[in-house]
């Protein structure tokens, strides 16, 4: 069986010549009424709220392995397997659904660039017959290298050598906007709202790599830094994370209990 050797982020294009290959598992993160009407044929369906655990008011924690490894072998997963996820909001669904991956050292995987945008606007396939996936076993061992909680982020306040990347809008971080009992931002996180990264003249991909870079580094996030990217669940926040693991960025973390944990905990510090 030959194995798709497919790029981190892969264009519409390129992804219509590879729907054949036996490996290759397409992932639709879109909303159900969306997959029912149309999506990529071959695409199997995965429910958002599958692939998050919430403990109220934390909304976007990490599930256990348990039931990463339900998830995981019902959608027919092997080590082996090649996924391509996508959605239809410009990528924040299927990017933390990649940032999951990337936690149990599932390395195989894309981004469909501009997501369902991209692929139905430039007219290609589409269909509204069912794929049901066939049940797998697959094994979800979770890695702490992609992952950082509050107690990291406490103990790396100080350290010039980390830096915090708030993925919400200005308004969430000047606190003027509240999704949690306090408004704010965590101390010296640096605010570039995930959007910044998508281009809306181009079917919501990623903007070009040059101005992605000169954007990062131009509010001091470098590739030799550490980056904890977080907003308020780790959703829009993931998207960021996997456009800085395109951008060839390798010391990156999430945090998945995000502002969702931490605006609701008076004992750590805030800015606002």
């Amino acid at each position: 069986m030959a194995k798709a050797e497919l790029p981190l982020i892969i264009e519409a294009n390129e992804l219509e010549k590879q729907l054949d290959k036996k490996n290759l598992l397409l992932v639709d993160l879109s909303q159900a009424q969306t997959y029912v009407q149309y999506h990529i044929p071959g695409a199997v369906f995965l429910e958002y709220a599958w692939i998050v655990h919430t403990e109220p008011p934390c909304m976007g924690l990490l599930p256990d392995q348990a039931h990463l490894t339900n998830v995981l072998s019902a959608l027919g997963l092997t080590q082996d397997t090649h996924v391509v996820a996508y959605d239809d909001e410009g990528g924040g669904r299927a990017c933390r659904f990649l940032w999951t991956l990337d936690v149990v050292g599932h390395q195989h995987y894309s981004l469909l660039n501009g997501g369902l945008h991209a692929w139905a606007n430039e007219g290609h396939r589409v269909t509204s017959e069912i794929d049901y996936p066939s049940k797998g076993k697959y094994q979800a061992t979770i890695d702490n290298g992609p992952l950082a909680d509050r107690q990291y982020i406490l103990d790396h306040l100080q350290d010039e050598n980390v830096k915090l990347l708030d993925a919400r809008s200005p308004q969430e971080y000047a606190g003027t906007k509240v999704y949690a009992l306090r408004g704010g931002h965590i101390p010296g996180a640096i605010n570039i709202e995930w959007t910044e990264a998508m281009d809306t003249q181009r079917n919501m991909r990623l903007k070009q790599e040059s101005d992605l870079r000169a954007m990062l580094e131009n509010n001091g996030i470098t590739p030799d830094k550490e980056i904890i990217t977080h907003c308020q669940t780790h959703h829009r926040s993931s998207y960021t994370y996997i456009m800085l693991k395109s951008l060839g960025y390798k010391k990156i973390k999430g945090y998945a209990g995000s502002w969702s944990e931490w605006g609701n905990d008076e004992n750590v510090p805030i800015e606002n």
